[in-house]
């Protein structure tokens, strides 16, 4: 039997990033929050190369990036650019290794998304590598190579763990939709065929051929069917930004077994509600949808509705453990 068949996904877990520099820090906090669940988190505030698009071109193999003026650029060779994100990457690792020596159970790791590191990284004329259907496929195979070799050494640091890969793709839609802008900002790229999107997508699931997929996306209109095509094992999102609208395909991919990472507590700092109350939409989307509610506690997992780097330390510690709060609220009283 496949990893990916008898996983079993806890009821609470984050997104990625977390506020400040100290990998440590983060992974004790991390670690600490999340017994069943835990993830790699990820410290954009070090600078280029900690930030979700430099930390994933760090991963690519034999395609390499540095910082310009306007972002990164896909380069000839690795270089001071490369170097920093692997380095950092490999901090973060050493960290969470610290902290979970003899861990058995989930763990979650993230990479950005085909689509969104094709819209975000430039090719040497400094427009999107989204502008090159070649160099779409490029950095797709070189990131799903780089993806693999990634869970490899996560399993070999963490030996008992069962490991979820999370993709994440904040400019899938823009992508689908003709959205995303050239260089000049006076145009934008043109559509991609949706056909297209899922089998590029469906390929660097792949990656994780015996564990399961997840992709996170914290903009409106998430493609929810698609990306169940594509294969993904659950969907992550920001559910202050669903409409009825999204009703039916998310009872069509519950109702095929897909998990819902719902981020129901705030990513910035800011009161927060007790736990049942943070879950309370998603209890009143249950019964809209005529959905069991004994399938809550299966189907859905708590998580912030988006990376915590803009958040104060204090409150990033505050809203992971009010996550496992409001996903046990929802597992006691799925009514």
């Amino acid at each position: 039997m496949s990893e990916k068949s008898v996983f079993r996904f806890a009821g609470a877990t984050g997104v990625g990033s977390m506020p400040g520099g100290d990998a440590r820090e983060a992974a004790k906090t991390v670690t600490g929050s999340f017994e069943d669940f835990p993830y790699l988190p990820e410290l954009p505030a070090r600078g280029p190369g900690a930030d979700m698009i430099g930390r994933t071109a760090g991963m690519l193999v034999e395609l390499y990036a540095r910082v310009e003026p306007s972002g990164w650029r896909i380069g000839d060779r690795p270089g001071r650019d490369t170097r920093r994100a692997r380095a950092w990457l490999g901090e973060d690792l050493d960290a969470l290794e610290e902290f979970t020596q003899g861990y058995e159970g989930d763990l979650k790791v993230q990479a950005v998304g085909p689509w969104t590191l094709a819209a975000a990284l430039e090719l040497r004329n400094g427009e999107a590598a989204l502008s090159d259907p070649g160099a779409c496929r490029d950095l797709a195979a070189s990131l799903a190579e780089g993806i693999g070799l990634h869970l490899a050494e996560v399993r070999r640091r963490v030996p008992g763990a069962r490991v979820l890969l999370q993709l994440d793709e904040p400019s899938l839609t823009p992508v689908l939709r003709g959205r995303v802008r050239t260089a000049s900002g006076y145009r934008t790229h043109r559509a991609v065929d949706r056909q297209l999107v899922e089998h590029t997508l469906r390929d660097v699931v792949g990656a994780h051929p015996d564990g399961p997929v997840a992709v996170h996306s914290c903009a409106p209109d998430v493609p929810f069917a698609l990306l169940r095509r594509a294969g993904a094992d659950a969907v992550s999102f920001d559910f202050a930004l669903l409409t009825e609208r999204d009703d039916d395909a998310i009872g069509e991919a519950v109702e095929a077994g897909t998990r819902l990472f719902a981020g129901v507590v705030p990513g910035t700092d800011g009161p927060l509600s007790d736990p049942a109350g943070s879950v309370m939409g998603v209890r009143t989307l249950w019964r809209r949808l005529g959905l069991h509610p004994g399938l809550l506690a299966e189907a859905v997992t708590v998580t912030p509705a988006c990376g915590l780097a803009g958040a104060s330390p204090a409150y990033a510690r505050q809203a992971l453990a009010h996550c496992v709060r409001a996903a046990r609220s929802l597992a006691d009283n799925p009514e």
